[in-house]
């Protein structure tokens, strides 16, 4: 099986999402202009190899509230009663993902290769579905923060590239919260005036 790996973007206080979540604010209100802007957007041809990282993988797993805005049975809101993720027709995985949901939904194709698979068997079946499809390449696992913390909790991510920011946001959705004390190897950085680039391996 491939590397289980894990990258977000965090906050010097830890957070990887701002308070709020909504349809107009992903990650929350301004969470994109602060975590994300200016390096990804801004700054874009100073991070390649960065942002390529975060859409490499030969599969993912992500949280429903990464997939979308959808709380509770999918049709009890008629506003997203066709909700196909935030990405449009083409979502830059171009690989099959593994939303963890509690609600039974049928895999959704799009276009570029991208397929949504929904599982409502927990983490572990969700990584066990991911590295079949991905076979020998990478599994990652790209959010939200409270699936990235029950995964480190488990002990099944075995790197994490951390893209942090020199800001803070003073709430939101907080790394590592209740995962338990972690050691942590550094592989790789890069450190540029919009952020740093930390690559670390999680050491079982």
């Amino acid at each position: 099986m491939g590397t289980v790996t894990c990258g977000m973007a965090v906050s010097l206080d830890g957070y990887v999402a701002a308070p709020d979540q909504s349809l107009e604010s992903p990650i929350g209100v301004n969470g994109v202009e602060k975590l994300m802007k200016p390096w990804m957007f801004d700054e874009a041809g100073q991070h390649d190899a960065e942002i390529a990282s975060l859409t490499s993988a030969g599969a993912y797993v992500m949280g429903r509230n990464m997939y979308g805005p959808v709380r509770g049975g999918w049709d009890d809101d008629e506003r997203f009663a066709d909700w196909r993720g935030w990405w449009g027709e083409e979502p830059p995985y171009h690989a099959p993902v593994f939303v963890l949901t509690h609600h039974p939904h049928e895999s959704i194709e799009m276009e570029g290769g991208t397929t949504f698979h929904f599982v409502t068997e927990g983490i572990e079946a969700a990584l066990q579905r991911a590295q079949c499809a991905a076979s020998d390449r990478p599994v990652d696992v790209s959010g939200g923060g409270s699936t990235v913390n029950q995964f480190l909790a488990a002990g099944l991510i075995d790197e994490l590239w951390l893209h942090l920011v020199p800001r803070t946001l003073g709430g939101g959705t907080r790394l590592f919260e209740d995962v338990g004390p972690l050691e942590l190897e550094l592989l790789e950085s890069r450190v540029t005036p919009s952020v740093s680039h930390l690559r670390y391996r999680v050491l079982r």
